[in-house]
């Protein structure tokens, strides 16, 4: 492998480092982009097809692919299962804030237009959203959806996302080609994955943070008090309808 490029992305170093708790890393990651606020910071949806590629050409966390899979698809599950209970325990108060880089009334009312949109269906769809997915549960909780229905679509949703993805990169590992570039240009392609993934993410939070500078700067309203907050919960019938139900 051309690790001598990025060394501290070799798989092999953060294996090494990682010892048997590698998996665990990746599920806490999972974890955080859907159970906390600040979550959309994280790699998401090629941390999965590079988890599952890399557990087909190098059983890289020692494991079977449907261990991966299932550890994933739960940590998935629970993410959503915490962000759903923090909106629902806290209400509209989670949205009193100071606009920030991590915190943007715009991606609550993004995520809000999502649901208006998809129904109930969103808690899936919205897996595949970055950003939508880790404020979409608490949305759902602060709008108490109710709870045994969200639960089947968090659990569908993470199936589909978390453990669906994760055992596609593995499949990928049964075309020679894709395995066999994987292995000699692993460096290449994480880095590659950072670009796609994590830059385009931290550009928006970097971009929301000096939006959020200059508007306190020119003496804008940057906090989010009560009321807005309350504008913010959405209709609890919108939980209710489908797609086709606009």
């Amino acid at each position: 492998m051309h690790t001598a490029l990025i060394p501290w992305l070799d798989p092999e170093t953060i294996i090494a480092g990682a010892g048997p708790w590698a998996l665990v890393v990746v599920c806490a990651i999972v974890f955080a982009e859907t159970g906390l606020l600040v979550g959309f910071l994280l790699p998401g949806d090629t941390l999965l097809v590079i988890s599952g590629l890399l557990t087909h050409t190098s059983l890289v966390f020692g494991v079977d692919i449907w261990w991966v899979c299932l550890a994933i698809g739960f940590a998935a599950f629970l993410g959503g299962e915490v962000g759903y209970l923090i909106g629902h325990k806290f209400g509209p108060s989670v949205f009193e804030r100071k606009e920030s880089g991590l915190f943007s009334v715009k991606n609550v009312e993004r995520t809000n237009a999502f649901f208006e949109r998809f129904g109930a269906l969103a808690i899936i769809l919205a897996r595949f959203v970055p950003i939508v997915r880790t404020f979409a549960p608490v949305a759902a909780g602060v709008g108490h959806m109710n709870y045994k229905k969200y639960s089947l679509y968090n659990l569908v949703g993470a199936l589909i996302w978390g453990a669906g993805l994760t055992y596609f990169g593995f499949l990928i590992g049964y075309i020679p080609p894709i395995a066999d570039f994987v292995q000699e240009y692993i460096d290449v392609i994480l880095l590659g994955a950072v670009v796609v993934t994590l830059i385009p993410t931290l550009w928006h939070y970097f971009a929301s943070a000096r939006k959020a500078k200059r508007a306190a700067a020119a003496g804008a309203d940057v906090v989010t008090d009560h009321e807005e907050a309350e504008a913010l919960v959405l209709d609890p019938e919108v939980f209710e309808r489908g797609p086709e139900d606009r």
